[in-house]
């Protein structure tokens, strides 16, 4: 179980988090601290949906258990998902040793692919975006099940870490526009590793007005200086 001071401590680095994938690092370890071996974010499926591959936002799940399940298309018959469209209390399972279980009622292969992957058991959790977008934070691994003060911690944890992730995918849909095309065109020298003075000398400005383009981007995206600006903006695709 999780103590106080490490849920304090980890609750501290998921505020202080800068990148979806710093997030999930610290999402591995929290589901580790819980004796689990996979995160999930994901969009919530709706009736049409038959992949779940389309719907995965972050995972360390395996990638071939991914292909795999939806190349049997076991996104329609998974039983847990369903319960999601008139409740939105975590939902957990387990599955049975030689077969799939009352709580788990799925198709043999189904639950052949699972165990081979190891993901006997798990939890999701339903979140809400501030957009109205659902999504789930799903968990799996291959312990007992969750005792329901294990739940409980781990559903405020996830909360918390779903507030922060949201806030990053909204700030990421937002920004494509943010930068004018003067302040792109630093941005993509800065990356080439020229200085303000060399971009400067290529684009006939001084460097003061580079360095007043490159401050203003780093006040758009967020960030704390050139090198996070330039990571962030090749993540972003605003840069190659």
């Amino acid at each position: 179980m999780i103590t106080a001071e490490r849920q304090s401590l980890l609750s501290g680095e998921i505020a202080g988090s800068q990148t979806r994938a710093q997030l999930m690092g610290i999402m591995e370890r929290i589901a580790d601290e819980f004796g689990l071996d996979h995160v999930t974010i994901m969009a919530a499926p709706t009736p049409h949906d038959l992949a779940i591959m389309p719907l995965v936002l972050e995972s360390t799940l395996p990638q071939q258990f991914a292909r795999e399940f939806d190349k049997h298309q076991f996104l329609r018959h998974c039983p847990i998902l369903p319960k999601f469209a008139n409740s939105v209390l975590p939902q957990t399972w387990n599955l049975g040793e030689s077969g799939p279980s009352s709580s788990f009622d799925c198709p043999d292969k189904m639950h052949e692919l699972m165990s081979r992957f190891g993901l006997l058991m798990g939890t999701i959790f339903p979140m809400n975006s501030v957009d109205t977008g659902r999504y789930l934070l799903r968990y799996d691994g291959r312990r007992a099940p969750l005792h329901q003060v294990e739940l409980n911690e781990l559903g405020m944890i996830s909360l918390h870490a779903f507030d922060v992730y949201d806030r990053m995918r909204r700030a990421e849909t937002a920004v494509p526009n943010i930068l004018s095309a003067r302040e792109l065109e630093v941005l993509r020298w800065t990356a080439q590793g020229k200085t303000s003075i060399e971009i400067g000398q290529i684009l006939s400005l001084s460097d003061h007005t580079v360095n007043a383009y490159m401050t203003n981007a780093i006040k758009k995206l967020d960030c704390v200086n050139r090198t996070q600006l330039v990571a962030k903006a090749i993540r972003l695709k605003l840069i190659n």
